[in-house]
């Protein structure tokens, strides 16, 4: 496998804050960004924030932003990788080949790719008193120009062509029409869009414990909708709603607990992963068909995560952690044909079991 690329690129940056009211700030951003390999992009970003009362702020923000490809996904060299389905066309030419199995899909870069460019928006109320303080934010992101891997298409396409050079067959036996599959080779393209609403909740209270103190916070997003536009075998494109599907649970969320003593510290974490659907390829078929089936849910997953902290000076801090205290293994997942073939979603869990860690911070 081999990898070349090469870019140079530069940006600039302008913030302005104007106050148009006592209690009513504006604000605006520019950013530019000029890419040797695929042009420049303007992103801008204007924000409003209410102050009505000291304790209470309303907020809104719009704004652009861009991913640029990376230097892989323009110059990879031919790289192999396993997808999991069932040869149908192969299939209707001889029952040998109806078995779903590991086929080998061989990937190389694309020079041509442009940048992922997104849309913003954010809708937010604030209130703080006497150590406790909770928000609430709405937000609304539109995705464009996204890059996938359209193997589905790719292969309703090519894969009935024995002559055909993108999807590769070995020779026919004899009274068959197609050979066995050998590989298909793909690329990727800036070929899907995808826009999620959701809702962000942020509460926290701290007070005082003897010569300390102590805070809870909790954390919850719930992901009200999630649709993707991705290109369909034959070419069409089909609006899909992924929210609750594989890969995107609907619930997520992080409780915490944190004391404080002088030099002392205690740090907890429970996170929180809501459950989803298995399967998004149901048949093998190399189509999604998420939006069809009703599948097996892959389970909820929490954690827990602990640290404690010593401060040795004023510039010395020493910490111990452990993630995933309980030794809690990701929920089982059948997969996606594709990159989760081990039991779990790689996208979205972490098989790593229980691992401590140690660290010294030094300040200067």
């Amino acid at each position: 496998v081999g990898a070349g690329g090469r870019r140079r690129n530069w940006r600039a940056f302008d913030e302005v804050a104007v106050p148009l009211l006592p209690r009513l700030d504006l604000s605006a951003a520019v950013r530019y960004d000029d890419y040797s390999d695929f042009g420049n992009t303007t992103n801008p970003k204007v924000a409003l924030r209410w102050e009505p009362v000291d304790s209470l702020a309303f907020r809104g923000s719009w704004g652009t932003g861009f991913r640029a490809p990376s230097l892989a996904q323009i110059g990879l060299g031919p790289s192999q990788e396993s997808r999991f389905f069932s040869d149908s066309f192969g299939c209707l030419d001889n029952p040998a080949y109806c078995t779903s199995t590991d086929f080998t899909i061989v990937f190389t870069g694309n020079p041509d790719l442009t940048a992922e460019e997104s849309v913003t928006f954010n809708l937010g109320v604030a209130w703080e008193r006497e150590g406790f303080s909770a928000s609430v934010d709405y937000w609304d992101i539109t995705q464009d120009d996204k890059i996938d891997e359209a193997i589905g298409f790719i292969y309703q396409q090519e894969c009935n062509n024995q002559a055909s050079t993108i999807c590769v067959r070995g020779a026919p036996l004899a009274g068959d029409t197609l050979g066995p599959l050998q590989q298909i080779n793909a690329t990727y393209d800036n070929i899907n869009q995808q826009s999620a609403t959701g809702v962000d909740v942020e509460t926290s209270y701290r007070f005082d414990v003897g010569s300390g103190s102590l805070a809870f916070g909790l954390g919850y997003t719930r992901l009200l909708d999630f649709e993707r536009v991705e290109l369909g075998p034959l070419g069409e494109f089909v609006t899909r709603d992924v929210a609750g599907e594989y890969e995107f649970p609907e619930d997520r969320a992080t409780l915490t607990a944190d004391w404080d003593q002088d030099q002392w510290g205690l740090f907890a974490a429970v996170n929180y992963i809501g459950s989803f659907q298995d399967l998004p390829d149901a048949n093998f078929d190399t189509v999604p068909d998420y939006d069809e089936n009703e599948t097996r849910s892959v389970g909820a997953f929490t954690t827990l995560n602990l640290q404690g902290r010593y401060n040795v000076s004023d510039t010395i801090r020493l910490l111990l952690s452990v993630d995933n205290a309980l030794d809690e293994a990701p929920p089982f997942a059948v997969g996606d044909g594709n990159n989760d073939l081990y039991g779990y979603v790689q996208g979205t869990h972490n098989p790593r079991g229980r691992f401590w860690s140690a660290r010294a911070i030094f300040t200067f």
